[in-house]
């Protein structure tokens, strides 16, 4: 079963294409793509014990930190590249962006947004970092480096004259229509190369 997130990305991959799932984590997307779409592709994972279960659905998967590039890929070589839940967590967040939409067609990206309204409570009135369905690790215990916001989000596009094609926002696996930046909580982008 996809997670909520997961669920939309696959409606945005069209039957057929070739696609790169950057932490793709067990599989779960790839092979949901691969076995209901017709799709193609790899997925690249850090964890050795999530590359096994990858592996074990009949997932190309390489073992890998994506914080070194994707030098290994040509340019365009992909559909579509996915970086679900996990931008937050990137040392070097403007350099793998590029990267993205260096080897894909079209780029995906989701983030929980740290510009929620619970969160700036938990921040404002609690006086401690926000810990929610999107954000569920303690300060102290975190792999998220770079919080952001929608807004945050969109003008690192710019900076980088990168295209924001689709923007869908969802809290509790619903789109937020209106003042999403503080009424979402989760992020989901399609992007690409600006024309120059």
């Amino acid at each position: 079963m996809l997670r909520v997130d997961l669920k939309y990305i696959y409606y945005w991959i069209p039957e057929g294409t070739k696609v790169l799932d950057l932490g793709c984590g067990e599989g779960e997307l790839l092979y949901a793509l691969t076995t209901q779409k017709n799709c193609r592709g790899y997925g690249i994972e850090i964890d050795s014990d999530r590359v096994l279960k990858s592996m074990e659905k009949g997932i190309n998967v390489l073992q890998g930190d994506i914080e070194n590039g994707l030098d290994i890929f040509n340019e365009k070589q992909f559909d579509v590249v996915v970086l679900s839940q996990t931008i937050q967590a990137m040392r070097n967040t403007e350099g793998i962006l590029q990267e993205m939409v260096r080897v894909g067609n079209q780029v995906i990206v989701t983030f929980p947004n740290f510009g929620y309204w619970r969160n700036r409570i938990q921040i404002g009135l609690g006086g401690h970092m926000p810990v929610s369905e999107s954000m569920p690790y303690s300060w102290y215990d975190t792999p998220n480096i770079h919080w952001c916001t929608l807004t945050d989000f969109e003008q690192l596009c710019q900076e980088n004259n990168i295209n924001i094609e689709e923007r869908m926002v969802l809290t509790k696996g619903k789109k937020i229509q209106r003042f999403s930046n503080i009424l979402g909580s989760l992020a989901a982008y399609r992007l690409g190369r600006a024309r120059m």
